[in-house]
């Protein structure tokens, strides 16, 4: 079954943007709204005056809650919906200039390489019907040489020889033979060919081969400088039909491609339609401490707050500018508070949503109600094996149960929970089930209360938590 298609993103308005997340995403209406007014005023914006547009700037969300409540799915799945370029990074991989570590302007480098492979996609998609047929022109190419049948009844391109035809008579009219050919290639009767073609090889940055990672700082694209100058190596490789026409419909479809417009573009989404997410930004709140890991978090603060405020910063493919790229940060603040954070940086997350820890009917929709389910999940994997697994509605209940009153006494790790106590509930199942095919497992209360009270009478469920 194919997915349904995205809506348009002139369709995408905030109501209909919170109706698309209540498919992955239970409750955190508020964070909801925020992330949809925020991605319709991306829009909105687009459709101003030059002269205003350049004005308006994103107002910044800064998302506020417990681990396992949805932060991170919320972000995840506003990427896949609105099809701009989206980066999520964590804001401890980037340490204070002058450490060892990635410096924060890697960020936007990041965006950028995004939004090259979200227009190159899009690209392609122009040019496939040339592509294609290009690609099928090298694949018959490298077929008509090839494959010497030893059968008789069999002409030397594999077609069956008519009555009259002698073994050894061969095709008088290559062009014919191609066509023939080239029919059978689109039915798929050549599916399980083999055929050797020549590919491209595609190469690492130069500065990461000569182990200087941060020459693309420079924003000089050395390695199409090279492109440029000479062929590129090629290699010869073996591989099924539909394989190697998949992989040459790219290459030849690069071929055909403006490499400094698709630059162009993607410079240009990246800087009006860019959306970051920063992760755990509250494991870099507050001040310098004595030393150690922590050694570099006011610096991390200060080199984000430019991107945030807005800088423009030299990639491979041409300089961005940061002023309306919008960022989306989210932490647990358990230790340190927002109010931890630089001033200037908290003046640049204007929008601040704080998301409700996660109650036992929570869990309870949250095993029932999503597109992408736990309980769906299990429920396939086990059908995989010919086994029948089946959640009863007190099962689930007591699921979510189990899940609560677990975070309540231990570590409150929010929904990742359920992942601990499914897992336990059906491991035994899962073990046994390539010898259960053809039969049916209910999963009521009971079967549940059997499976988890080893887990909630252990004072000590570390081994257990993911």
């Amino acid at each position: 079954m194919t997915a349904p298609p995205l809506p348009s993103v002139d369709d995408l308005t905030p109501a209909r943007i919170v109706t698309e997340l209540d498919r992955y995403v239970v409750g955190q209406t508020a964070a909801k709204r925020a992330v949809a007014v925020a991605i319709r005023n991306r829009w909105r914006r687009m459709r101003l005056a030059p002269e205003l547009r350049e004005e308006v700037t994103p107002k910044n969300i800064l998302l506020v809650g417990p681990t396992g409540v949805g932060k991170t799915e919320i972000a995840r799945r506003i990427a896949g919906l609105i099809r701009a370029p989206f980066v999520k990074v964590e804001a401890t991989k980037y340490t204070e200039v002058g450490y060892v570590g990635r410096d924060v302007e890697s960020i936007v480098r990041d965006l950028v390489e995004a939004s090259m492979a979200l227009v190159r996609a899009e690209s392609r998609l122009a040019v496939e019907v040339k592509a294609r047929e290009a690609a099928e022109e090298r694949v018959l190419d490298a077929l008509l040489p090839g494959s010497r049948p030893t059968d008789p009844t069999l002409d030397p391109f594999g077609f069956a020889r008519g009555a009259a035809a002698s073994p050894s008579a061969a095709p008088a009219d290559g062009a014919a033979t191609r066509a023939r050919l080239r029919e059978r290639l689109r039915a798929g009767a050549l599916d399980d060919r083999d055929v050797d073609v020549q590919v491209e090889e595609g190469g690492q940055a130069l500065g990461n081969v000569m182990g200087v990672p941060g020459l693309e700082a420079s924003g000089l694209d050395l390695s199409a400088l090279l492109e440029r100058m000479g062929p590129g190596r090629k290699r010869t490789r073996r591989m099924k039909v539909p394989e190697a026409l998949a992989t040459l419909v790219t290459q030849e479809a690069d071929k055909l491609l403006d490499r400094d417009a698709v630059a162009a573009e993607a410079v240009r989404r990246a800087e009006q339609t860019g959306i970051v997410f920063v992760d755990e930004i509250d494991k870099v709140a507050g001040r310098r401490t004595a030393g150690g890991a922590d050694v570099s978090r006011e610096g991390v603060q200060r080199d984000l707050l430019p991107l945030v405020e807005g800088t423009t910063v030299a990639t491979r493919h041409g300089s961005v500018r940061t002023e309306h790229v919008l960022f989306i940060a989210a932490g647990a603040f358990h230790v340190s508070k927002p109010s931890d954070l630089m001033p200037e940086l908290q003046g640049r997350f204007p929008i601040r949503v704080q998301l409700e820890p996660l109650t036992e009917a929570d869990f309870v929709r949250i095993l029932e109600e999503p597109k992408n389910a736990l309980v769906k999940q299990y429920g396939a994997l086990m059908g995989a094996e010919g086994v029948r697994l089946t959640f009863t509605p007190d099962g689930v209940r007591e699921l979510a149960r189990v899940a609560a009153a677990a975070n309540v006494a231990h570590e409150n790790i929010g929904a990742r929970r359920l992942a601990t106590v499914l897992e336990r509930t059906v491991e035994e199942i899962a073990f046994d089930a390539p010898s259960l095919a053809g039969t049916e497992v209910v999963v009521d209360a009971a079967f549940v209360r059997r499976r988890t009270s080893a887990l909630l009478a252990d004072e000590d469920l570390a081994r257990y938590v993911l």
